[in-house]
């Protein structure tokens, strides 16, 4: 779960009195049944580890089962199934509308988290705390929310009696955070019918947030792909007492500066074109006037100059590259034999991998230094912005924060939406979701318990919408 970068531009403007959706209200009152069964599956998430050192995935999907076993899901619509691997289990619930010829919608979420060391967090990072109107513990925000949210959106709709036209599928899945196993690969090459699905909701967009008050309701549409190079330099080394200037270390770092200064061409697809319409309104005049000018010319240099003056915002405009790993020589009074360093690269959509290392090959310039793909970069193409999808969302979005807008954007990461959209279900990150400073991945993880009950309460009204229209 990856935060927008609209934080500058959205303090500017809030000092200057520009209005945005009211603050967060405090969770004041008592909490609806719906509200607690989803506090409840969320802790009991929480406290489940599936780490990949010590968790159990499988345990973990086997007992949010027996919630919807309870609540009189048929058998053959829960499935726990393992992705190839003891511990590695993936739940998959469906619940069943009215037409059977409309494919169904997915809501996707991972259950897996990455590692939480006890004694890195000053409190205890499986075990959920409420506290000051926070919730705490590993996989609060990635992305154990989300699972606890779409289980509840099931869980609400069997009790109210309301059938939707279409099935509605929930996956819990694993590996998301880089185990061997993932959950949604292996679904889509071993059982895909437990999947395939018209489109899918998952993480990956949601709403940002400046000081606790709501900027926009973004909805990703499209990632980055990703692809790792290894820079290598090797020679037959020698004395360190009789330098020579054939140096394997030297090598490497003339390489890897001229990667540090290659920039590739900044490109727009239908997300990006968006989410920079979108976001505009929220600059300040030079930036918004920069973002409007590009999207009318992509050739507009001195647009784009200023556009990519915010990290955030380069990256979405271009394909990157950065040198994350190094290593070279054997010995401290020995010339170096052989030099390395890793290259993670986060490629636009449509960009090709051998451009992107023919490229940097050619910035380099240097004959000594290989480059070898590490990596395959796994297609990704964007989502199509659906306007009955967009309205939906806007639709609701309004009902909820009136005036707030709703933008698309495109992730610089990656999430599990990459093996759908390979496979062709589009996919939108989205979840209504307004979460300040959660720390993901880092030491006491957390969110807000009002942002989480106002989650649940968008995404029910959503996938009710999207369900009950018949809208694709």
């Amino acid at each position: 779960m990856t935060p927008h970068r609209l934080l500058f531009a959205a303090r500017l403007l809030l000092s200057l009195g520009v209005a945005f959706a009211p603050p967060l209200a405090a969770q004041n009152r008592p909490l609806s049944q719906w509200e607690e069964r989803a506090r409840a599956l969320l802790k009991e998430l929480v406290e489940d580890n599936t780490t990949q050192s010590a968790g159990d995935m499988t345990a973990a999907a086997e007992a949010m089962a027996v919630h919807m076993r309870a609540a009189g899901f048929p058998a053959e619509d829960i499935v726990v199934v393992e992705a190839g691997k003891a511990k590695k289990g993936n739940l998959i619930v469906r619940y069943r509308g009215r037409n059977p010829s409309l494919k169904p919608i997915l809501l996707l979420s991972h259950h897996d988290v990455v590692e939480a060391n006890p004694e890195d967090w000053t409190l205890p990072p499986f075990e959920f705390i409420e506290r000051d109107g926070m919730f705490y513990g590993r996989g609060v925000a990635d992305n154990k929310d989300e699972g606890a949210m779409h289980l509840t959106i099931l869980l609400r709709m069997k009790a109210e009696g309301f059938v939707p036209e279409r099935d509605i599928i929930v996956a819990l899945t694993t590996d998301e955070e880089g185990g061997p196993d993932n959950g949604v690969e292996w679904l889509l090459a071993n059982r895909p019918e437990l999947i395939d699905a018209e489109y899918a909701l998952n993480e990956g967009g949601g709403g940002v947030i400046v000081n606790g008050t709501r900027v926009s309701n973004n909805v990703q549409a499209a990632e980055k792909k990703v692809l790792n190079l290894q820079l290598e330099v090797t020679n037959p080394g020698g004395h360190s007492s009789v330098p020579l200037p054939d140096n394997a270390i030297y090598h490497l770092a003339r390489a890897l500066d001229k990667v540090a200064s290659h920039q590739f061409p900044a490109r727009l697809n239908e997300v990006t074109r968006g989410w920079l319409t979108g976001t505009a309104a929220l600059m300040d005049p030079e930036m918004g006037g920069a973002m409007r000018r590009f999207v009318a010319n992509p050739s507009d240099r001195a647009a784009e100059a200023i556009i990519s003056r915010d990290p955030g915002n380069n990256s979405r405009l271009r394909t990157t590259c950065v040198a994350t790993m190094l290593s070279g020589g054997h010995a401290r009074n020995a010339l170096p034999q052989r030099a390395t360093a890793v290259v993670n690269c986060r490629m636009l959509p449509d960009e090709d991998p051998e451009y992107v290392k023919a490229a940097l090959a050619g910035a380099i310039n240097n004959t000594q230094v290989t480059l070898t793909s590490l990596s395959t970069a796994q297609e990704s193409p964007p989502s199509p912005l659906t306007p009955a999808l967009m309205t939906a969302i806007g639709q609701v979005t309004e009902e909820m924060w009136p005036g707030l807008p709703v933008i698309p954007t495109m992730s610089t990461g990656a999430t599990d939406g990459l093996y759908l959209r390979r496979a062709g279900i589009p996919v939108y990150g989205v979840s209504g979701l307004f979460y300040e400073n959660a720390n993901a991945h880092g030491m006491n993880e957390t969110i807000s318990a009002a942002a989480f009950y106002q989650g649940l309460e968008f995404m029910y009204r959503l996938v009710k919408v999207l369900t009950g229209s018949g809208i694709s």
